[in-house]
């Protein structure tokens, strides 16, 4: 008992360590929010899609020496008028345009990484730096994040039928339109929330994993909410302990801990599972 107590507490005796783990059990819980909505929706791609978008936007924040949610938002919001706007113009369908707004935009920021001179932190951009996260961009994230999750709060009934039934939604009154930019606004801030934390390479990871845990293991929307917040917040906090004790990446660890988990579930869900599926089969046979 002494040697788990000693695992646990010994790392959050540095400072960095105890921020870290606060910052990405918040981060954690922004995105399984979200994540939710995103799991049912189906809108994966469009969480690539957007995370990889920002790239250029943080590499001219760097450059302008400009707070990178400010860059990473613009072109966050920019990506996905782009793809709305291709969308309504032409004939290409949604996949599509996601594919060719987001690898253009990313393609952009690579661009502008290998033709800067100083490109360390904008690798940590990349790939997350939540260990050596500063305390203004702390302040940042907590801001930003509690601002999705109000707007979140707030709409959560009409993006929930948006989501679910669009046709409904629609037919009730609800501006389907404006929800369908809402949402991606939400996903634009969320985005900007998880860059220091996993960084713009491991965020669709974020986005994606925890609603499809919870989406396997309950089949009412409040439940599911529940299920991906702890889900998203444990496999933060224990992926960033790993990290420390690894000495290895810390948005990788994230990741691969929430990927562990969504394979475990997958397998022994109680009802939507792998085990549980074969039962139901071989009862029907």
């Amino acid at each position: 008992m002494d040697v788990i107590v000693h695992w646990f507490v010994a790392p959050i005796q540095y400072d960095f360590m105890l921020k870290a783990v606060l910052v990405s059990a918040f981060v954690g819980m922004v995105c399984a929010v979200l994540s939710c909505y995103m799991t049912l929706k189906g809108w994966a791609l469009m969480g690539d899609a957007v995370s990889h978008s920002v790239t250029p936007g943080v590499v001219l924040a760097y450059i302008l020496n400009l707070p990178f949610a400010v860059g990473a938002f613009v072109f966050g919001i920019g990506s996905v008028l782009a793809i709305g706007f291709i969308k309504s113009k032409t004939r290409i369908k949604e996949d599509t345009v996601i594919g060719l707004v987001f690898t253009g935009f990313f393609a952009l920021g690579l661009v502008l990484i290998s033709k800067n001179p100083s490109n360390v932190d904008l690798m940590h951009i990349l790939f997350g730096n939540v260990l050596g996260i500063p305390m203004h961009d702390i302040i940042q994230t907590v801001v930003i994040g509690s601002i999705t999750l109000a707007i979140t709060l707030v709409l959560r009934k009409d993006l929930l039928l948006f989501c679910f039934d669009p046709t409904h939604a629609r037919s009730i009154g609800l501006n389907t339109t404006a929800l369908y930019y809402t949402l991606l606004t939400l996903l634009s801030l969320t985005i900007v929330v998880a860059l220091q934390a996993v960084g713009i390479i491991l965020v669709v990871a974020m986005l994606v994993t925890p609603g499809a845990i919870a989406y396997l293991l309950s089949d009412r929307f409040d439940h599911m909410m529940i299920f991906a917040v702890i889900s998203g917040i444990f496999s933060s906090v224990m992926g960033t302990y790993i990290s420390y004790y690894l000495d290895a990446s810390t948005g990788g660890c994230i990741v691969v801990l929430q990927t562990l988990i969504f394979v475990i579930t997958m397998i022994l869900a109680p009802k939507h599972g792998l085990i549980a599926r074969m039962r139901q089969q071989s009862i029907i046979e």
